[in-house]
Order: C-alpha cells, then structure tokens, then sequence
C-alpha cells in the first residue's frame, strides 16, 4: 500500500529519507490519476525493501505541490537525498517509474 504523504510528513518521510522516494501527486477527481494510482500501489509493494513510494492529495495537501511547480496531475516526482532527480507529468506505463527507481537505487 503506498503511503499517504501529507504536508505535514512530507519533509519527514521525503526529504530525510535515505531511500529514493517515488512521489504521486493526484486528487480524487482526477481520471488520469485514477489509471495511474494501481500502478503506484503496485511499486510500493515490488520496492517495499528499497524505496519509499506515497501519494499526496493535493487538494488536501498543497504546500509542496506548490513548492515543487506541480501545475497538472498526476505528477510523479522521484526524490533522492532530498533532491527531485526524476520528474514525470501525465500518464506513463509502469516501466518508466521502475526505470527512474532503479536508475536511483
């Protein structure tokens, strides 16, 4: 199950993290991010022991979608040492997130 990132954890669990940290940033009424969401949960479960993957509402949760220049959902952003070092917009097929993950680990 990939983990609910919030504003408030967000420094915690992204930037302090010493594993790579796939970010989605979606909203409920977002169709695209529906088809991307299952995706994500699957990722969370194959990189469990080796990366951290989580959603951030951004209707509930917009400090760091702003911060971070999220203008279009779903954006997926990919943070290493607290860096964003891969930046995805749209819908894209599972393979090219695992692909950003394992070019992080």
């Amino acid at each position: 199950m990939a983990l609910e990132i919030t504003d408030a954890t967000f420094e915690e669990v992204v930037l302090k993290s010493d594993k790579p940290v796939l970010v989605d940033f979606w909203a409920a009424w977002c169709g695209p991010c529906r088809m991307v969401g299952p995706v994500i949960e699957q990722l969370s479960d194959e990189y469990k022991d080796t990366a951290v993957v989580g959603k951030v509402d951004v209707d509930a949760n917009q400090e760091f979608a702003a911060k971070y220049g999220v203008r279009n959902i779903p954006t997926v952003l990919l943070f290493k040492n607290g860096e964003v070092v891969s930046r995805q917009v749209g819908v894209a097929p599972k393979q090219t997130y695992a692909e950003s993950i394992d070019a992080a680990l």
